[in-house]
C-alpha cells in the first residue's frame, strides 16, 4: 500500500519540488522496483490517489471525470495515478488506485482543517486559545471517515483484477458547515458576521467571538467543490460508507478534548 506522500495541499505550494519527488517520483520508484526485481506475479500494488486531482472540474466526480489539478500536490498525484495505470497496462502488474476523497479521523494531522477545527474547539474550551483561525470557509469537500476508507482500500486489493476506484460518500459539506457541526456537538451555536477575510464567527448565546479569518490559510489557487460518486465501488467492491459526518467529527472531538484534559461528557 503506497500511502507515502507530502499530502498537505497548502504546503505543496511552498515545497513543490519535494512534493513532486515524494508523491510522483516516489511512486515510480516503487513500480520500477516491482518490475526490475521481476515481482509482477507476486505483488499487488495499491496507489493512494486523491480527489485533489479533479481540481476545478465540477462535481460529482467519478472514475471517468476529467482531471484538472489546482496544486503541486494534485499535479504530482496525477502523475503517480497515471504511471500506476501505465505500469498495469505495460507490464501486467496488479496495480490499483483508490481515488479517495477527504478521509478524516482522530489521527489526522494537526495542520489539516478538520483537525484544526476539533483541536481549536478543545483549546478554546480549555482556555488555551482565544480564537480559532481559519481560511476559506466556503470550500466544499466530501468528508468521510478514515475507518470506512481503509476497508475500501483493503477490498480494492482483494479483487481478481486491478482497477481504479473512487471512494467517497456522495455528499459534500463546506468548511463552514464542518465548523457549525463541530461546535454544535459541544452545545455552542455559531453565528456569522461580516464578509470575506473580515468575517467572524461568534457564540450565539454569549456573543463571544470564537472564529477569525487569517489570509495565510488561503491557497494561491482554490478548489471550490469536491464531491465523489462511489457507484463503482458499491457495485464491484460491495462497499459503502457507514460512519456519518457528525459521528466522524464527534470521534475527533472526543480525542482532542481528552488531550486537553476535558471529559467529553462534561461539556
Amino acid at each position: 500500500y503506497n500511502l507515502a506522500a507530502q499530502s498537505h495541499v497548502k504546503v505543496s505550494f511552498e515545497t513543490p519540488e519535494y512534493t513532486a519527488n515524494a508523491d510522483a517520483i516516489g511512486t515510480l520508484r516503487l513500480l520500477e522496483a516491482i518490475r526490475l526485481c521481476k515481482l509482477e506475479k507476486q505483488t499487488k500494488f495499491y496507489q493512494a490517489s486523491t480527489s485533489e486531482m479533479y481540481g476545478s472540474f465540477p462535481p460529482p466526480q467519478d472514475e471517468n471525470t476529467p482531471m484538472h489539478p489546482a496544486s503541486p500536490y494534485g499535479v504530482a498525484k496525477l502523475y503517480a495515478h497515471w504511471i500506476t495505470k501505465n505500469y498495469r497496462e505495460a507490464y501486467n502488474i496488479f496495480a490499483s488506485t483508490g481515488i479517495l476523497f477527504n478521509h478524516e479521523g482522530p489521527s489526522r494531522g494537526e495542520t489539516f482543517v478538520s483537525r484544526k477545527i476539533t483541536m481549536g474547539i478543545a483549546n478554546l474550551l480549555s482556555k488555551k486559545a482565544s480564537f480559532l483561525y481559519l481560511g476559506n470557509l466556503d470550500a466544499k469537500r466530501d468528508w468521510g471517515d478514515a475507518r470506512d476508507y481503509i476497508k475500501a482500500m483493503w477490498k480494492i486489493l482483494q479483487q481478481k483484477k486491478s482497477d481504479d476506484f473512487v471512494i467517497a460518500t456522495n455528499k459534500s459539506y463546506s468548511v463552514r458547515q464542518f465548523v457549525e457541526t463541530a461546535f454544535s456537538i459541544v452545545n455552542i451555536h455559531i453565528k456569522w458576521k461580516g464578509k470575506g477575510k473580515n468575517e467572524i464567527g461568534y457564540d450565539s448565546k454569549s456573543k463571544k467571538v470564537l472564529i477569525k479569518i487569517d489570509k495565510k490559510y488561503f491557497r494561491p489557487l482554490e478548489v471550490d467543490h469536491l464531491r465523489g460518486k462511489y457507484n463503482k465501488a458499491k457495485k464491484v467492491l460491495n462497499w459503502e460508507p457507514k460512519i456519518s459526518f457528525r459521528s466522524m467529527i464527534k470521534d475527533m472531538l472526543n480525542k482532542d478534548l481528552k488531550l486537553v484534559g476535558i471529559n467529553f461528557n462534561d461539556v
